[in-house]
Order: C-alpha cells, then structure tokens, then sequence
C-alpha cells in the first residue's frame, strides 16, 4: 500500500514507519522535522489546509516523475502528528494544533478519496492519565465503552479528534479506525524506566498499569490496514500485561478498592483491554518488558 504517515518523525511515528515497510508498503513521511528514516519525505505545515491537500496530491520522488503515469494516490492515511502531551507549551496550542491538524488531514483524504485512514487517539481520553488529583475508572478492566471525560486540553482535543474522525466516516463511507494507544515503550526503554515501576508500582497509576510496545503498536496499525469494511471504530492499544510486577488483584486492593470489576482478570493482564482490537482486527502483540527483565 502507498501509505500518506504524519508524524513519523515522533517516538511511536518511526517505529510504526520502520514497521510497515518491513511488511512491504511505500510510506511517505510528512511532518514538519526530517525523520533520517529511508523513505520519502514531506516537510508540511499541517495546520495550513491547503498544505495538507496539496502534500497529497503531489508527486514525491524521482522514481514517481520517471514512471510518467501521473500522481499516484494513496490507498491509506495514518495521521500521528500532534503535540503529544500537555505541559510542553501552552493548553490552548496544544488544543489548537491537535484538533485542526486532525481536521485537515482527514478532510484532505476523504476529499481525495483515499479508502483508509487511522488516526492516533489515546489512552488520556478517559480522565485519567492528565487528571488533577486522582481520578479512578468507572471500572476495570478500561474498555472502549468507558466514558470518555478528560480534565485537559491534550485529552480534550482526542475526544474531539474522535467527533470529527466519525462525522467524515459517515458522510464518506470511509473506513476510519482509531486508535487510543497507551504509554509508548521503545525496547531500551525496559532496562531504564521499568525497574523503577516494580518498585514503586503507583508511578503507573496514571497510565491504568499499562503500556504499548513500540514495535506492537506499529503491528496495531498494519492490522487495521490489512482489515476493511469496519466504517468507523476505536481501539484500545496496548500489550496484553501490566507494566507492574505485581498481580491484578494486588492492583485492584492497592489502587482500585471500591471500583467495579467488569470481568475476570488474569493475574498478570492489562486493566487498558485490548481484547476488541484483538477480536476485530487480530492484534497480536508480541513484545513483553519481561523480556528483558524477566
């Protein structure tokens, strides 16, 4: 598939990138950095609508003028790009930036006819991870059926980002997935942060215990690629165990007490579910912090 990535320049961006070419597909990077990934790229402004068109409706490398067939298109959209959290800038430029960039993207694809698009939502729509104070879940295990009220502006523009990403779906009739992912982990990352979490595990309160494998998260977005006719859908992301060492029952005693408990966990599962994801596009995760610190 030629596939139009914002955001590959980003911590999950190039790892996802890395791993859809490994699966064969022709990904073009567009994003306001050069990423040093070996693909072509696109130096955009997303906030600028017309950019954003006019990006993918071009040409992008020599091998696609010498064809001599005209501008090919795109068979898939993945829009990664945005500030990626609260407390970098201002609430307002993150708000501001995260919603319009969405808005464009999306516009520009549906426009343009392209057939598939995912976008990145995340785990800080339901409440939690940007709370003031503690906010606990309705209940566990998190699915996407939990209500989605965040207390700020980076959460806030994922829920709006949803909105927007399910009204084009229903005008176009274009598959658009996306994808609530949470704390992204890159594989070095294990030996640096993690024994600090099997210490003390509420460092891991705000992100439900949870995590996503960076490498897993690229498969996430190779399955829904690879998984047509859904319309609109969101999907938690995130590998099948907790971040912590200790079992979900500790968790739910220690961190959960009074907070209903939906179904029966295992004693090592994720309370961020991923079993939708699982069942509808067949993810797989494969990668564990165990790995490297057994």
């Amino acid at each position: 598939m030629r596939i139009f990535f914002t955001g590959g320049s980003g911590k999950a961006g190039r790892w996802a990138v890395r791993h859809l070419q490994a699966q064969g597909h022709h990904v073009v990077n567009v994003d306001r950095t050069p990423s040093g990934l070996d693909c072509p790229e696109l130096l955009v402004d997303l906030c600028d609508a017309g950019q954003v068109i006019g990006a993918m409706s071009q040409f992008v490398d020599g091998a696609e003028l010498d064809a001599g067939a005209g501008v090919p298109t795109y068979d898939a959209v993945v829009h990664f790009a945005a500030i990626p959290r609260v407390m970098i800038g201002t609430d307002g430029e993150c708000f501001r930036q995260n919603t319009l960039t969405t808005y464009n993207v999306i516009e520009a694809a549906v426009k343009l006819g392209v057939p598939k698009i995912i976008f990145a939502s995340s785990e800080t729509t339901y409440g939690i991870c940007f709370a003031h104070g503690e906010v606990k879940p309705a209940f566990v295990p998190v699915d996407e059926t939990h209500p989605t009220v965040p207390h700020d502006s980076y959460a806030m523009s994922k829920v709006c980002n949803e909105a927007t990403a399910r009204s084009f779906q229903a005008r176009s009739g274009s598959d658009i997935y996306g994808l609530r992912i949470n704390n992204v982990i890159e594989p070095d990352e294990y030996a640096t942060m993690f024994p600090a979490f099997m210490t003390d595990p509420a460092l891991r309160r705000r992100n439900i215990f949870a995590y996503i494998d960076a490498r897993d998260l690229g498969h996430m977005v190779d399955c829904c690629l690879k998984t047509d006719g859904l319309g609109y859908e969101v999907f938690n992301v995130s590998n099948d165990d907790m971040s912590v060492g200790i079992t979900s029952a500790e968790v739910i005693e220690r961190f959960y007490p009074g907070v209903e408990v939906r179904a029966e966990m295992g004693p090592r599962e994720t309370f961020f579910s991923n079993r939708k994801a699982r069942e509808m596009v067949g993810f797989s995760p494969r990668h564990s912090w165990r790995e490297v610190l057994g």
